[in-house]
């Protein structure tokens, strides 16, 4: 919300000497956050000054152009009192008017420096200025004409113009929908600025008593529209300028002047915050209805938009059918236009979670939809109608027409009990039950009890309904700065859990691995789940339906930690990052179908059977950990050739954790989607499986915006740290010397190699120290569909030399082993 600062003030008084900066600093301290402070002429240097057109003498130019040669008087501003001769190519002054003058020396918005120069023939020592080159508006096609009352020539401009206005802008949170006018802003400077006081509510005023002479207006649906105020004027003047106190300060607050009819009941809503709407009484036929649209209902908005009406979405009809969408944006036929002199006022109070529904399902966004989805104060429809025609006869010449229409009531705002010694309580802060009455008073609260206090709300607060909400009414007022830092005591003996070290030493190996932690959304939609290319069947496709998700393209809970993964890598080489290695650790959503959560009393606790039963409602959400690489594993350089990441890559990241777990994973292969298949490993450890890993399809890659030869690896990392050694032991080194012995195995090409390691290193025995596969040799030598594995198998004994052959008969058992179970043959 942008207010200028002198149009709160006109509402509520100061202590003499305030300034701006102590103002919004309470408004924030009590939750109107300041956003900016703005001033329309701080950009303008020099002199700016009012002038008065002397003579102006038309000039046609070869362009078919015509310029005006002008001398203004500008006074003793240009250190001569001389007329300045002016060059101004607009056309809608005269000679006697007055008008906004920057001299040689003036510097405009945007740098725009004015110097003299010649144009046209003429030598123009200055500029008439248009709203737009002061930064004051869009409007270009003519220059500013002062009102007669003005000032004098050569007089500064900017009080006259507002230029030296501070414009407040304050971020106001959806609940305090109050405080998106002048009115609530004013309110908050009342109970925020230690001395303010004379608070002027422009919505207290006389209004003239409904009376059965207005235009009739019937409401269907109550409970959508509980108030309804008509008022009409007549003979209004269409052709009749907007005031420029009223230009303004719309145009301060972010809005286009429009035109009178249009910026008045704009200029209502910002300072009441009620929205105004208004309709060309002559194109209005019989009794304005209020009710909800029916099936195959359509309305062409304001905005020029055909729409089809939802039967939830509250509409205003009259005798020719629907003429506006309730509380959200008019319609066409009854606009006013540049020829409408009769004006059908309408303030009326709509649901607003109607407004909020309708707004959404329309994809309208207005200032006045803002307003009405948030709640306003349903009391003020008739002050709100009744300011709207004063001003239209003020200002429009228009004539106000004696009927009064008002239908409904505004409903009640419900009483709730507090606690007297609550804020004091949630707080921690010294805070009385007098100073609690006190501050609830003074947002307009009506208090009465002692001990348990019985409050009332304000009609304009609707977002207080329960006993923390005044609660925290009387913290904000008292001061959040106030509130005592204060921690609780940590108990004795407690740190991180198991699982929490466990997971940090995880994050810490993968680092180390040179993997960068990533953090992703846990949502997916059905075209992250094809680009994965998971078959109909696959039970990851089994996804959890959010009723309102952030993104209706990403409406599901995910199963899997890959699409996330995969787009952060792909969105880090879209940057130009070739070369990259990214983790995350998150929890993923499996259903269990197991039917509804059961609803948990609220007056007792619940029973084991029933807590039981909600635990058996909620889906399961593993712990995961996903890894994705790709480019080069190790970058070239002056040391010789880099190396590419390849499907083993993603198998030993998984290792590496595994390790650090002190665990254990065997790999074996098996096809799965997104992986390549042939490239892809199951990973296990103690026999269950545990994850996945290996090279992603080329078709998942181009979906995912990554390179060819990616890869990632998957895996259930609750089930890893469930199996983990938490403390482990130290390593103990031998000092004696080590035996080497390497052997080379001929197996089929399908036998994977962490099979034959495996037995290589059951067979070894004890004396093993390390085994390491070298080198993979496929070719003639071996024959077709064989290929062969050359091993460096390291023994040493903790306690003494090894006596010779036992190295080479513990090499012999690996043999024998590996034979048996792989049916390995040793190379020659």
């Amino acid at each position: 919300m942008k207010a200028p600062l002198s149009w709160i003030l006109d509402h509520v008084d100061v202590p003499a000497g305030t300034t701006t900066d102590e103002i919004t600093d309470r408004l924030t301290l009590t939750g109107l956050k300041l956003e900016a402070v703005e001033s329309p002429g701080r950009e303008i240097t020099g002199p700016l000054v009012i002038g008065r057109v002397l003579t102006m003498e038309p000039e046609p130019q070869k362009n078919g152009k015509t310029i005006n040669w002008c001398t203004v008087d500008v006074g003793d501003a240009n250190g001569t009192g001389e007329p300045q001769g002016i060059v101004c190519g607009a056309h809608n002054f005269a000679a006697g008017d007055l008008v906004v003058t920057v001299l040689p020396g003036g510097v405009l918005p945007g740098g725009f420096e004015i110097s003299a120069r010649k144009t046209y023939g003429h030598v123009s020592a200055g500029m008439i200025c248009s709203a737009r080159e002061l930064g004051l508006g869009e409007d270009h096609d003519g220059i500013i004409v002062l009102p007669a009352d003005a000032g004098e020539p050569g007089q500064d401009v900017r009080p006259v113009l507002g230029l030296d206005e501070e414009v407040v802008e304050l971020e106001i949170n959806p609940d305090r929908a109050y405080a998106l006018s002048v009115r609530g802003i004013a309110r908050e400077v009342l109970v925020s600025v230690e001395g303010a006081s004379g608070f002027r509510d422009p919505a207290v005023r006389d209004t003239p008593a409904a009376n059965g002479d207005g235009h009739p207006v019937v409401v269907e649906d109550a409970e959508g529209c509980p108030v309804f105020v008509a008022r009409r004027v007549s003979g209004f003047d269409p052709t009749a300028p907007t005031p420029d106190h009223i230009v303004q300060r719309i145009t301060a607050a972010g809005m286009r002047p429009i035109s009178l009819a249009v910026d008045v009941t704009n200029y209502v809503m910002l300072e009441t915050g009620r929205p105004i709407h208004g309709y060309d009484a002559d194109k209005v036929r019989g009794p304005l209805v209020v009710r909800r649209a029916l099936d195959g209902e359509r309305l062409t908005t304001l905005d020029g938009t055909d729409r089809a009406l939802d039967p939830q979405d509250l509409v205003v009809t009259d005798d020719s059918g629907i003429i506006g969408l309730g509380g959200v944006m008019g319609g066409e036929t009854t606009e006013m236009s540049g020829s409408t002199t009769s004006i059908l006022v309408e303030a009326a109070h709509w649901d607003a979670v109607s407004m909020f529904r309708t707004g959404r399902r329309h994809k309208i966004t207005s200032e006045a939809g803002k307003r009405n989805e948030r709640g306003v104060d349903p009391t003020i429809c008739e002050a709100a109608a009744d300011r709207v025609v004063e001003l239209l006869v003020e200002h429009g010449g228009a004539v106000a027409d004696p009927g009064v229409t008002v239908v409904g009531t505004p409903p009640a705002m419900p009483t709730v009990q507090v606690p007297g010694d609550l804020a004091a309580r949630v707080s921690g802060m010294p805070i009385t039950e007098e100073r609690s009455i006190e501050c609830l008073r003074a947002v307009g609260c009506d208090v009465s009890g002692t001990g348990t206090l019985s409050v009332t709300p304000p009609p304009w607060r609707p977002d207080l309904t329960d006993a923390q909400d005044f609660s925290e009414e009387v913290i904000r007022l008292v001061g959040y700065d106030r509130v005592p830092s204060v921690l609780p005591t940590p108990p004795s003996g407690r740190g991180l859990t198991r699982a929490q070290q466990l997971r940090r030493r995880v994050g810490r190996t993968l680092a180390g691995e040179g993997y960068v932690e990533v953090v992703s959304f846990p949502f997916v939609g059905e075209t992250d789940l094809d680009a994965l290319g998971l078959a109909p069947e696959d039970p990851r496709r089994d996804v959890l339906r959010l009723s309102n998700p952030l993104n209706t393209e990403a409406g599901f809970m995910t199963t899997t930690l890959l699409p996330g993964v995969l787009r952060a890598a792909g969105r880090n080489v879209g940057h130009g990052t070739a070369d990259v290695a990214v983790f995350e650790t998150g929890t993923v959503t499996l259903p269990t179908h197991a039917g509804p959560a059961p609803i948990l009393p609220v007056d007792r606790r619940p029973t084991d059977e029933e807590l039981a039963a909600l635990d058996a409602a909620l889906p399961a959400q593993p712990l995961h950990l996903a890894v994705v690489a790709a480019g080069d594993a190790v970058a070239g350089g002056w040391w010789g050739q880099g190396r590419p990441v390849s499907w083993s890559d993603a198998v030993e990241a998984v290792r590496s954790v595994a390790d650090a777990l002190g665990l254990d994973v065997a790999a074996a292969p098996v096809e799965l989607a997104p992986w390549h298949p042939g490239r892809c490993a199951e990973l296990s450890v103690d026999g269950e499986v545990v994850g996945h890993a290996g090279e992603v399809h080329p078709r998942v890659c181009e979906a995912f915006g990554l390179p060819r030869r990616t890869v990632a690896a998957e895996v259930d990392l609750d089930l890893l740290i469930a199996r983990a050694v938490h403390l482990r032991q130290a390593p103990t080194f031998s000092s004696y010397p080590v035996a080497k012995e390497d052997v080379a195995l001929v197996v089929d090409d399908a036998t994977p190699a962490a099979e034959v390691e495996a037995a290589l290193r059951e067979g070894a025995g004890e004396l093993l120290e390390s085994i390491r596969l070298f080198d993979v040799y496929t070719g003639d030598q071996v024959g077709a569909g064989r290929k062969s594995l050359a091993y460096a198998l390291r023994f040493r004994a903790p306690d003494r030399t090894l006596k010779e052959g036992e190295a080479a008969a513990a090499r012999d058992a690996a043999v024998a082993l590996a034979a048996e179970r792989t049916g390995a043959v040793q190379r020659a």
